[in-house]
């Protein structure tokens, strides 16, 4: 009886390794061609979602003006502001939701959900003309919704992360961000299209449903929103792979779904590195915003152009930057395998700096003045509220003003009679250098944060790193009007390029911590899948 008893622990200590050993075993199987394809299919999925993100935001960037004037006349251009940023405002509050739901929950659940919130919103955002009055409130609403449903950013993000080794990573992570760019490209694309259809268009009145050239745009991306959806629950599944590529463990992959988390994993996250990545994309964000944002009234401003002629021209030069950022992140994604993440976003930091660094005025010309503003009562006065208005705001100026417009840097800006212009050719140069810097480290911050992260469920951290680009592209525009306006180019120029700089500083500082969750620890990521 006693040996019996003796023998006990021994057998549940055999049982014990035996099982051990089987789930090692389960950690190092090779993926197979079936799960090796059904997970890319599934990557594919959050591309198109990473797309339609995009399309749903630039599709109607274009109208929302002309669209807001006619359904509500008392709305003014600061409120079309509100209108624009409420999209990056919904996208910055439901991006760490959106985040935290995926880490405890199928992550189909708030993709299916987001786009859902997305399509309803599009549809808000076509009856708005319905209501009797406060239809400018609606329009807020609806475009909020549609940046809360783009919230599901970082739900992609971070399953291309789970799903992806780390050879793979940074060619996921650069054709995502190229879905995004082509995204912002295509919708004015798509918007221009419907302008075929008229103002006036054509009216279903057992809807109440005006199809027109504001309305269309909207129920197209709705309708992609609905096949999104479908391909989601007939095409999505969930995968994990090793940073080796090799398949997880499905007790352990289980696990995750339930939402236990691996606290060792995130106990061991580097959190140093994690608050740096953060800084660095939101610097990288912010420069992008501040640099569409300048676009139109520098140009206006040094060159003598009207609202037409900035807008339009400024409107290729974006485009033309849009083209070169994919093709920068198609590039991307070999140089990366020769020169490491970390060096290249150490690059294109560099080549941000230097972009704006060439804005400085330096010469003897002075911009021409609008001396006609205050010798001819005739023509509009600059007001402070358009003296800061965003890109967005002098573009609707130049869809509702049909009269002549003064040329030059206005007298009210007293910049303009002691600060040398920006020469044409800075500023074409800038702009290619720009283009080039912003979607490198744009990978590379996705990139690093993902593989810095290492197994643990990476929704919330995504949610976080996507809130922060978010607010980003709030304050960008405002710090830029703001100092512009008041002090001129050499002051926000060089105020960008000292932020730029400390974010050099910064990089070098964690530059050694910037690395692979499995390299940093010394052991492989499927242990804590």
């Amino acid at each position: 009886m006693a040996a019996a008893e003796g023998r006990e622990p021994l057998l549940r200590a055999g049982e014990e390794e035996q099982e051990r050993q089987q789930q090692q075993q389960g950690r190092d199987v090779v993926e197979t061609e079936e799960h090796y394809k059904s997970r890319w299919r599934s990557i594919w999925i959050m591309y198109l979602t990473m797309f339609l993100s995009s399309v749903g935001f630039s599709i109607v960037i274009m109208s929302v003006w002309p669209y807001l004037q006619k359904i509500d006349p008392t709305a003014d251009a600061s409120f079309l502001g509100w209108i624009i940023a409420s999209y990056s405002i919904g996208q910055m509050v439901a991006s760490p939701l959106f985040g935290l739901w995926s880490n405890y929950r199928p992550r189909r659940e708030p993709l299916v959900v987001s786009t859902a919130i997305s399509v309803a919103a599009n549809c808000l955002y076509a009856y708005v003309h319905l209501p009797h009055s406060h239809n400018k409130y609606y329009m807020l609403t609806a475009r909020a919704l549609v940046g809360f449903g783009a919230g599901n950013v970082a739900v992609v993000r971070s399953y291309i992360a789970g799903a992806t080794s780390l050879t793979e990573r940074t060619s996921a992570m650069a054709n995502t961000s190229a879905c995004q760019a082509v995204g912002f490209i295509l919708g004015p694309v798509f918007q221009t299209c419907f302008t075929l259809i008229g103002e006036e268009g054509i009216t279903w009145k057992s809807i109440h449903l005006q199809l027109n050239m504001y309305t269309a745009p909207v129920l197209f991306g709705a309708l992609l929103g609905i096949i999104n959806i479908i391909l989601t629950f007939a095409i999505f599944r969930e995968h994990r792979v090793d940073d080796m590529g090799r398949q997880c463990n499905s007790i352990n992959f289980e696990r995750e779904e339930g939402g236990v988390l691996d606290q060792d994993a995130e106990g061991n996250i580097d959190h140093v590195a994690v608050v740096a990545v953060n800084f660095l994309f939101f610097v990288i964000l912010f420069v992008f915003a501040v640099f569409e944002t300048i676009a139109t009234p520098l140009t206006m401003d040094m060159y003598s152009w009207t609202r037409e002629k900035a807008v339009f021209y400024n409107g290729i030069i974006l485009s033309a930057i849009g083209v070169e950022s994919v093709i920068v992140f198609m590039v991307v994604k070999t140089l990366s395998k020769k020169t490491g993440e970390r060096a290249i976003l150490h690059g294109g930091l560099l080549i941000i700096l230097i972009g704006f660094f060439i804005l400085l005025p330096w010469g003897k010309k002075l911009p021409n003045i609008q001396w006609q503003e205050i010798k001819n009562n005739s023509v509009p006065q600059t007001t402070p509220s358009e003296m800061v208005m965003p890109f967005w705001s002098f573009r609707a100026m130049q869809l509702s003003s049909n009269h002549s417009e003064p040329a030059g840097c206005p007298i009210t800006q007293s910049w303009c009679l002691n600060t040398p212009m920006i020469y044409l050719a800075q500023y074409i140069s800038s702009d290619i250098l720009i283009g080039l810097g912003y979607p490198v480290c744009n990978v590379m911050s996705y990139t690093l944060y993902s593989k810095i992260l290492g197994p643990k469920p990476q929704g919330v951290y995504m949610g976080w790193l996507t809130a922060s680009g978010s607010g980003a592209r709030i304050l960008g525009p405002v710090f830029v009007s703001q100092i512009y306006t008041h002090l001129g180019p050499r002051w926000a120029f060089s105020l960008i390029c000292g932020v730029v700089v400390l974010s050099l500083l910064v990089l070098e500082i964690v530059y050694k911590r910037l690395i692979a969750f499995s390299v940093r620890h010394g052991r492989m990521q499927e242990e804590s899948c």
